[in-house]
């Protein structure tokens, strides 16, 4: 293992009921709220009166941004921190899933910056200060709720950018997973695939004598996959959205990573880059890019993806070679996925080679793409001919 320092202030309020935690979290009647939430199903499925209820408790001073897109765009941002300031705002809810909390994020460091925010989003300048963030999460899937990362599209350039600061944990979180039984089908699949991928990504290390951290996320996957089909036959069902919900945390909140070199990260570049141009769901890029990511690298070095498929898919190894039982796993990966209505195709999104050029130059926004095996242009031109 490598030496490592874990930390994560966020504050993590799970469970049914949880939203009255809210007004303890407010501290003090009168705060000045920015709610920030997507397009609207908060105000269908009760949250959205859930959270007002405890703000009108608080006699919290509320001002609203809706409409955060599900790849948030940076204008969507900007329009967040110019309300932050010109109301005088104390503290940033997000009510939503990840792409909410993400949008919160950039918005929180963006108020006391000067410049473009969009220069702390590509790494240009560091953020120095940042408003109070709490999040109220719906959608079980990206672990934004209780990590420092963002992803933001400039939709102008068609440029997906993911950042991170130490100053974008929320203070707290509030998961209820109740309010994740009324997401549709769609949606509650992509962010099964989205969370199975955030554990793969850091699954594909090469950090020696990490087997604690491997089982975690052996473990991880497995209950997933456990229970991921039975939630799709049953989506109201509270007891498997817990599981999912809880999951899709874990997953992503530092402790699968703690003594490792970080994993790879590849098939998450090469797909801000897709959704940057084509703004399909993340997920369902993720669904059609990683296991043909898996195939690449497995023909070259099989070892990691073999012991995945003996460890979470039970592959038998008796009379097989390492690349036969890694090659093995992955089709199971891709099945399962399949399995549960997740796309195996990018002409599933009717999405041709006409551009493929341009997604490979927009997987290298930054110096190098991947860790697990670093990618070249060829390499990624080769993962999306196979994906298309």
């Amino acid at each position: 293992m490598q030496s490592f320092l874990q930390y994560n202030p966020t504050k993590l309020w799970f469970g049914l009921g949880q939203i009255e935690r809210l007004q303890q979290e407010l501290g003090t009647p009168g705060k000045r709220v920015l709610l920030v939430y997507g397009g609207g199903s908060i105000k269908q499925n009760g949250v959205y009166d859930a959270v007002m209820e405890q703000l009108e408790w608080m006699k919290a001073h509320v001002v609203e941004l809706s409409g955060v897109e599900s790849n948030p765009r940076l204008t969507t941002v900007q329009k967040g921190i110019a309300l932050c300031r010109e109301e005088g705002i104390e503290l940033i809810l997000a009510v939503g899933g990840g792409s909410v909390i993400d949008c919160a994020k950039a918005i929180s460091v963006g108020v006391y910056y000067e410049g473009d925010v969009w220069d702390i989003i590509t790494r240009k300048a560091e953020a120095t200060r940042a408003l109070p963030l709490g999040t109220v999460l719906t959608l079980a899937a990206t672990g934004s709720e209780m990590n420092n990362i963002s992803v933001i599209t400039h939709w102008d350039k068609n440029e997906k950018r993911g950042w991170s600061s130490p100053l974008a944990y929320p203070a707290f979180s509030i998961l209820d997973p109740m309010y994740t039984t009324t997401v549709p089908l769609d949606q509650t699949i992509y962010g099964i695939v989205d969370m199975m991928s955030h554990v793969l990504e850091q699954y594909f290390h090469r950090t020696d004598n990490a087997p604690m951290i491997d089982r975690y996320m052996e473990a991880t996957l497995l209950t997933i996959i456990e229970a991921a089909p039975k939630l799709i036959a049953d989506l109201q069902s509270y007891e498997l959205r817990e599981t999912i919900m809880y999951a899709g945390t874990m997953a992503f909140n530092g402790q699968l990573s703690c003594g490792t070199d970080g994993g790879d990260w590849a098939s998450h570049q090469i797909e801000h880059g897709l959704s940057a141009v084509y703004d399909i769901p993340h997920g369902g890029g993720l669904a059609v890019l990683f296991p043909n990511w898996m195939q690449h690298c497995a023909e070259e070095d099989p070892s990691r993806m073999a012991k995945l498929a003996k460890a979470v898919f039970a592959i038998q190894p008796e009379g097989k070679t390492e690349a036969e039982i890694a090659f093995e796993g992955i089709r199971r990966l891709r099945d399962f996925w399949n399995s549960l209505g997740a796309p195996s195709r990018l002409a599933d999104f009717q999405i041709n080679d006409s551009r493929i050029e341009e997604l490979v130059h927009k997987s290298f926004m930054k110096p190098s793409v991947g860790q697990y095996k670093i990618m070249t242009r060829e390499s990624v031109r080769d993962i999306l001919t196979r994906s298309l």
